[in-house]
């Protein structure tokens, strides 16, 4: 079904309003007057010849200011308005009244169902005004309650993402210190094992030395050491070449302390691959 021309119309003149204001008043004069007063203004305006009747104008339009006059059968203005806070609470709600009417609304005022009242008769320019900064004032309470909003979310999110690097470095404590009782248990391991172990580096230099080892060197034997000032050139190369090609190899007569030992040259695996050699001693 297409849209008529005066359909388009109305749309596009609805998106010139700045803002909709909603008037209610049981006198159709007081509501003609009030429309021809606002008619050159950028307001939507809307009117409603009773409270019921304005409850259901709001339950159809999002409106930003209700008008409302204080003497009206069924409803009074400040009985309509304690509802329309209720439902609409960032609704600004005027009231008119007269003289004679004030001390009765006193009471809706202190409660915050009237934003401010104005009395009959009024001034157009005044009026006007009144109108313009309560809207002004709408305004910022809107934008004031949209901004801690989205600064509420933006602390959830904060929250959420410091809960989660929480959970994040409690694993990770977690991980360390597995890593490190498995650490310790395979430098016990290592160094309980009965035969001489040594680890050696890409650099040539000794990184782990288990206690047969050092019994072995007769303790002079430390970590940091180059492996060359233990071993002859030949089996210094040797080493290199495992480290190099990734392929074990075995020595045999080899004297350490006046003793004979077998050597087996093993190459590091995994992350390690290429980096250091194991050197196992047995007879």
């Amino acid at each position: 079904m297409g849209i008529s021309a005066l359909s388009l119309r109305v749309i596009n003149k609805m998106d010139e309003f700045t803002h909709t204001i909603l008037c209610v008043d049981d006198e159709q004069g007081i509501l003609k007057s009030l429309k021809r007063l606002f008619r050159k203004d950028s307001y939507r305006f809307l009117t409603a010849s009773s409270g019921r009747q304005g409850l259901l104008v709001l339950e159809e339009n999002n409106v930003d200011l209700v008008l409302s006059d204080q003497r009206m059968t069924e409803m009074s203005g400040s009985e309509f308005l304690a509802k329309v806070k209720e439902k609409y609470p960032d609704t600004m709600r005027i009231i008119l009244t007269g003289y004679t009417d004030v001390d009765s609304i006193t009471e809706s005022i202190n409660k915050g169902n009237i934003y401010k009242f104005l009395l009959k008769p009024w001034k157009d320019d005044e009026l006007k005004q009144e109108i313009k900064r309560s809207l002004e004032q709408h305004d910022l309470f809107v934008a004031n309650r949209k901004l801690n909003e989205e600064n509420c979310k933006q602390k959830e999110k904060l929250e959420k993402i410091n809960r989660h690097l929480e959970e994040m470095v409690q694993e990770r404590t977690v991980d360390l210190e597995i890593q490190n009782q498995a650490l310790q248990l395979s430098q016990v391991v290592l160094n309980e094992l009965p035969c001489p172990v040594i680890g050696v580096g890409l650099e040539g230099m000794i990184a782990i030395a288990n206690r047969e080892t050092k019994q072995l060197y007769a303790r002079y034997l430390r970590t940091g050491d180059q492996i060359s000032d233990y071993f002859s050139g030949e089996v210094v190369k040797n080493i290199f070449n495992v480290i190099e090609n990734n392929e074990q190899k075995f020595l045999k007569d080899l004297k350490v302390e006046d003793k004979i030992w077998k050597l087996a040259i093993s190459p590091l695996t995994g992350e390690f691959r290429g980096k250091g050699a194991i050197l196992l001693f047995y007879i």
